[in-house]
């Protein structure tokens, strides 16, 4: 079996490496952070089969205005940033048009489909106290709202998610936590979500060490070649051996993947959370107030708002004026959220431009996996990402068709 290399301790990370310490392999996980501190700690949570609308739609260049204009805007591109940007936001302009939609959603139910099922394999016992089905609620404060997210609901129909468009007093029925301001909610029942993401990478990683995986605090910053082959990693460290690399390096995979000569796009959609403490009555499931575009989830350790994208690279620092928002949205939908926020938080999120990770092995090296660009779905695909490069490198026959994820798609 072969002595692999995985770049990158988030959620994917994580996953590609337990599955394949499954098959026998010997893992080495490279990252500065321990397991789930980069990415992964911040996550919304929602580990959703219906997630499967893209974040560039038909109609997008009416918005495209807004990113730049309006800092409170949902998604908000830095003006500095934006001649670096110009070449991916091209990119992501043209994923939304029509044709393509419907492949796009296909490909990310696929992914996310089975999520929770492969999910509980890689956390045994400690599932049940990190995964939570309690069905989702995507929220509309008018029926104009409402309307206006019918390519969402049309996309969930055709690919057989299970859903129900609720009216106001059923809304409260279901979630009294919320005030009584929204026109129409559809309820996902089949949605789950997770009480601790980071826990949840944490306990996935204290499996990998105790069948003998290692994880080393270090940077990788090259790779060794040798006749169409990575022969070592270059790391802060030294230099490391390894029969196969699997890059799973969220947003700073595509530097990574430039020292390899592959040019993919890959951008930083940079989102924020706050934690929030408990309001008296907790929300029971992850609430989605689609005009806003954050995610509201009750945790273990607080209400996390969780959101928003910003489009200025790797370098700038947190945007304060966007983590406040986020506390402020919160008291305008709960009616006794009183307190500040107990933290803040701003993290990477890798996003190609037509919202598809890429998954599976490099065209100009024979072994070296891709595993990264999921965006703001990583929690709900990391297990399903990790089967799936587990196969390939297995060459058995995949648990989901690989093409829609290849590389060369770009």
């Amino acid at each position: 079996m072969a002595n692999i290399a995985i770049v990158g301790a988030g959620v994917i990370g994580v996953s590609c490496a337990a599955f394949l310490q499954r098959d026998g392999h010997s893992v080495t996980i490279y990252d500065p952070l321990p397991p789930g501190e980069g990415c992964s700690f911040g996550n919304a949570g929602s580990i959703g089969p219906g997630s499967v609308v893209p974040l560039s739609t038909p109609g997008i260049v009416r918005q495209a205005a807004s990113w730049i204009a309006d800092p409170d805007s949902p998604l908000w591109i830095d003006w500095r940033y934006l001649p670096r940007a110009m070449p991916w936001l091209a990119r992501f302009i043209a994923a939304g048009a029509s044709p393509r939609i419907n492949g796009i959603a296909k490909a990310l139910r696929a992914l996310h489909a089975d999520s929770f099922t492969h999910y509980r394999t890689l956390l045994g016992d400690d599932a049940g106290s990190l995964l939570n089905v309690s069905g989702q609620l995507y929220l509309y404060e008018s029926d104009a709202a409402f309307a206006k997210d019918a390519l969402g609901r049309e996309l969930r129909a055709s690919l057989g998610i299970r859903s129900e468009t609720l009216n106001p007093d059923e809304i409260r029925q279901l979630e009294p936590s919320l005030k009584p301001r929204f026109a129409k909610a559809v309820y996902l029942p089949d949605s789950s979500h997770c009480s601790n993401p980071h826990r949840l990478v944490a306990t996935i990683a204290e499996d990998i060490s105790r069948n003998g995986g290692r994880f080393v605090r270090a940077s990788v910053k090259d790779f060794e070649q040798d006749a169409g082959q990575v022969r070592a990693i270059v790391t802060d460290a030294g230099r490391m051996a390894c029969d196969m690399v699997v890059i799973a390096a969220g947003a700073w995979s595509r530097r990574l993947t430039g020292r390899l000569g592959l040019r993919i796009p890959l951008e930083s959609l940079r989102g924020y959370h706050v934690m929030l403490p408990m309001p008296e009555t907790a929300p029971k499931r992850p609430l989605y107030p689609l005009a806003a575009k954050i995610m509201m989830t009750p945790m273990e350790h607080g209400l996390r708002i969780a959101g928003t994208a910003e489009i200025a690279g790797l370098d700038a620092p947190m945007n304060e004026r966007r983590a406040a928002a986020l506390a402020k949205l919160a008291k305008r939908y709960f009616p006794d959220m009183t307190s500040d926020p107990i933290s803040v938080w701003m993290g990477h999120r890798p996003a190609t431009p037509d919202s598809l990770p890429v998954i599976g092995p490099s065209s100009q090296y024979r072994n070296v996996m891709l595993a990264f660009g999921h965006g703001q779905t990583g929690l709900i695909g990391g297990a399903t990402t990790g089967l799936l490069v587990s196969d390939l490198v297995a060459s058995r026959k995949p648990t989901i068709d690989p093409y829609p994820y290849r590389a060369s798609r770009f």
